[in-house]
């Protein structure tokens, strides 16, 4: 393939060529030097009259493309000040943007842990203000056709929805449509007031009734199923990703585990046996036994919640039980 004609440097002879260059190479270690020179690390050298070099001739041809480089180098050297410059600037951008980033994340979750913590602090505010009023009143029987509790996953700026309506079978719209809850009882003795898990960091107040004015200010005590320390299914419900997430973790229960549930006058401790995840409508692990017992209900998974978390506890025997 034939070269490329350059009309720039055909122009010139090799020796002119040979000689330009000698000059931008000298042009070059001058400025290396004259550098060196302001920091102080070299001293003026005297040289000849044609830069050192003796028999060299420079014609102003050889100047011109000695200039002409020069200038390129110095555009070049420009350039790249700039575009380092722009660099850095990017780089300062890029670090503010993902600071910036990692505050919102930062200040919506002190937001969110805010909020539960007013809410706990008003759930023990409820806990050391709470009556003992003893007057009991017989409670209607459990009409349920889905488990407490109930409610979509929680979304920041969006008013809470209970019970996610594809989540319910259609057979039994009718029956959840026509439920009324009941009416709330005087409060007897043995009402259950608190709850107690050491394990998970548990300690709320319990009220009448599992509906959502009761779920927002602590544990619900299904109305119709035990009081604290009788015989039978004592049915308590709380949410586990709203309103202080008091339940939300059940799962870390095991076996053996400890539950004490006080009615203001007396604890009573019931001792974990079994924990089990369901459907919404396994409405039957609210059934009465024939001994005292709990029952802890909330939804499961956590921010999922189309299944409910059971957890069954027996009331734990005293000495003076087993005499």
């Amino acid at each position: 393939m034939a070269r490329r004609p350059n009309s720039k440097l055909d122009q010139y002879s090799e020796k002119q060529l040979e000689e330009a260059l000698y000059l931008k190479r000298y042009a070059e270690r001058k400025n290396r030097l004259t550098r060196l020179k302001d920091e102080g690390r070299v001293v003026d050298v005297p040289v000849g009259q044609n830069d050192g070099k003796p028999g060299l001739v420079i014609t102003s041809a050889q100047r011109a493309i000695g200039s002409e480089d020069e200038s390129a180098d110095v555009d070049a050297a420009t350039t790249g000040r700039w575009g380092n410059l722009f660099n850095r600037s990017l780089l300062f951008v890029e670090i503010a943007a993902a600071i910036g980033f990692i505050w919102i994340v930062y200040s919506l979750v002190g937001s969110l842990r805010q909020l539960n913590s007013e809410i706990t602090q008003a759930q023990q505010d409820a806990i050391a203000n709470a009556p003992v009023i003893a007057t009991p009143t017989l409670s209607p029987v459990i009409d349920l056709v889905l488990l407490p509790s109930g409610h979509q996953p929680p979304v920041e700026g969006q008013p809470i929805i209970y019970e996610e309506a594809g989540s319910i079978p259609s057979h039994l719209l009718p029956l959840v449509d026509a439920y009324v809850p009941p009416p709330i009882p005087t409060a007897a003795p043995e009402q259950p007031r608190q709850i107690q898990i050491t394990k998970i960091a548990v300690n709320a107040p319990i009220f009448a009734g599992h509906e959502e004015e009761q779920l927002k200010k602590g544990v619900g005590h299904s109305i119709g199923t035990a009081l604290v320390g009788d015989v039978g299914n004592m049915v308590l419900s709380a949410h586990n990703d709203i309103y202080g997430e008091i339940f939300r973790n059940l799962d870390q229960l095991e076996s053996g585990d400890e539950i004490v549930v006080s009615s203001g006058r007396a604890n009573y401790t019931y001792v974990v046996n079994n924990i089990e995840v369901v459907l919404p409508t396994a409405v039957e692990v609210m059934a009465p036994t024939d001994h005292a017992s709990l029952t802890l209900i909330s939804c499961y998974p956590y921010l999922i919640d189309n299944k409910r978390i059971i957890v069954k506890a027996d009331l734990k025997e005293t000495d003076e039980d087993q005499s």
